[in-house]
């Protein structure tokens, strides 16, 4: 049975906003709220140029203080590195630059990408969309109903992905009506949602987010992304909690990162953290080939080998599935990691 969940005020709503407002945007202040000395990051920090600096303090708390090379930190902070370039890295790796109508992307028969909101609370360095047109591609309101026409008129569809950007951007009324648009559309059965938002800022998960995600009619999963056990704090535990308390499917994916996570003694006890906090491993994608992340990529041979001792250290539920995506695929491609 559902638990019956109080509407919270506005004053409540509001303070995750005031967060992503508040939120570090230049490098020079995460380095000294850090203890790091802005003087040895400048080759760094001009790479903030190629792709702007988002940081929720929440997010920020969690780094170890005087720390370079502390795993969060590498994610968010801009490297000289960025500006290599590297072939078979591009700005559209997946090829999506295109899209079906304004803000959708129809890559799988059954499933459509809705581009809910452009912008995100984190801008993690290897994002495979740090090039893409949001600016065509980020409809209002009135936009979204060519989206919905477009997922009512083909029957195929029977879920509906909510994507960015960050879907959770949007405030909790925007998802009402974009949701209860959707629940009119008979041949859709689920809404996923992949956000990093509550995972930067655990208080977006309102008690009007989780109200509306446990009544609607479509079966709602929501698919985190964390990478890195140090992610997880009681605060984004005690806001996962409350979703799944109110039934909603939790899942995590992640990217496997070097220098990061490339180890399966972190990614064990990431499995551990997130089980830990209700949430499901799912994937565990390679880096998609984007210009600017080159330096986070690990190749296959060793991601097989990562698995493979993950695989020894973990019960099989535990163990995310390594997988890449490739342009132009109908689906996600696993990787053979030698198990049979």
């Amino acid at each position: 049975m559902l638990r019956i969940i109080p509407r919270n005020d506005a004053a409540v709503q509001g303070n995750w906003q005031k967060e992503l407002a508040n939120a570090i945007t230049d490098p020079k202040d995460l380095l000294q709220f850090l203890q790091l000395d802005p003087e040895n990051f400048q080759s760094d920090i001009a790479a903030r140029k190629l792709f702007p600096m988002r940081v929720p303090l929440s997010f920020a708390k969690r780094m170890q203080k005087a720390n370079p090379n502390d795993p969060l930190l590498l994610q968010v902070l801009p490297q000289q590195a960025e500006f290599m370039e590297v072939a078979g890295f591009n700005e559209d790796p997946l090829e999506e630059h295109q899209a079906a109508v304004p803000g959708l992307l129809h890559k799988y028969k059954s499933r459509v990408l809705f581009i809910v909101r452009g912008g995100c609370a984190v801008n993690c360095r290897y994002c495979f969309r740090r090039h893409f047109p949001y600016q065509d591609n980020s409809p209002n309101k009135q936009g979204w109903q060519q989206a919905l026409d477009y997922i009512a008129q083909d029957q195929a569809i029977n879920e509906v992905i909510f994507s960015g950007g960050d879907p959770l951007m949007a405030n909790d009324q925007q998802l009402a009506w974009l949701i209860e648009q959707l629940e009119q559309i008979p041949h859709l059965k689920r809404l996923r949602i992949h956000t990093r938002l509550p995972v930067v800022i655990p208080s977006r998960v309102t008690n009007e987010l989780t109200q509306l995600l446990a009544q609607t009619r479509l079966q709602t999963i929501m698919v985190s992304h964390i990478n890195h056990p140090n992610e997880i704090n009681q605060e984004l535990s005690s806001a996962f909690a409350k979703l799944h308390e109110a039934g909603i499917t939790l899942l995590n994916q992640g990217v496997l990162l070097k220098d990061i996570n490339d180890d399966a003694s972190i990614l064990a006890q990431l499995s551990e953290a997130l089980f830990s906090a209700n949430i499901l491993p799912y994937y565990l994608f390679l880096l998609d080939k984007v210009a600017g992340a080159a330096h986070y990529d690990i190749d296959e041979q060793s991601a097989v080998a990562i698995m493979q001792d993950l695989y020894q250290r973990l019960p099989g539920f535990l163990v995310p599935r390594l997988a890449r995506e490739q342009a132009g695929k109908r689906s996600k491609t696993p990787i053979d990691i030698g198990l049979s």
